[in-house]
């Protein structure tokens, strides 16, 4: 990426695992930690994938329980981190910079940190900051609301699909960080 295939807008939205950094978690560690909260509660939940399970669990009421082992996991793997290129970038972007995360608030908080990129970063919304997450297009419209930008004047870098899709739905340009999805 360049800062050249940027300016034409007026402010940049990353994407965080995958995109800016490589957060260290297990996920089958941590689906399996999330398959025992709901066995718990009598549901059987060893076939579904963890936003399967986060569906379930807002049904119950148990987002609270779920989101408590998901947060666990991730805080823990955002300390454990890799820098990604794209991370370089982000102090010499030059423009409004936010951050909008399938991961934890608290997760994306850490991983700024331990990487020094909290100072460039002008708002952070996780998966539990807001009512919805990725692909509805509420999170990004929030990242941008807190940063005091239009859906039409910023770009939304990512790596998978589902940041694809969150940026058509929110009405804002979008660029994958690697040229395509990754697959997640």
């Amino acid at each position: 990426m360049t800062h050249t295939e940027f300016a034409d807008f007026e402010a940049i939205v990353y994407d965080l695992d995958g995109t800016l950094v490589d957060l260290r978690v297990d996920w089958n560690e941590t689906a399996n930690d999330a398959v025992a909260v709901l066995r718990d509660h009598g549901i059987d939940a060893r076939s579904m994938d963890l936003w399967r399970m986060l569906d379930v669990a807002d049904e119950e009421g148990l987002r609270d329980e779920i989101e408590t082992v998901l947060a666990r996991h991730e805080r823990s793997g955002a300390r454990e981190s890799d820098r990604l290129p794209l991370a370089d970038f982000l102090p010499d972007d030059d423009v409004p910079s936010g951050v909008c995360s399938l991961n934890c608030e608290a997760s994306c908080l850490v991983a700024l940190d331990v990487h020094g990129l909290d100072d460039h970063v002008d708002a952070v919304v996780g998966r539990d900051t807001v009512a919805t997450r990725k692909p509805d297009p509420e999170p990004l419209l929030a990242t941008l609301t807190r940063m005091d930008v239009s859906p039409e004047s910023a770009v939304f870098v990512g790596d998978s699909h589902r940041d694809e899709v969150t940026a058509d739905r929110a009405g804002v340009a979008f660029r994958y960080v690697d040229g395509g999805p990754s697959g997640q």
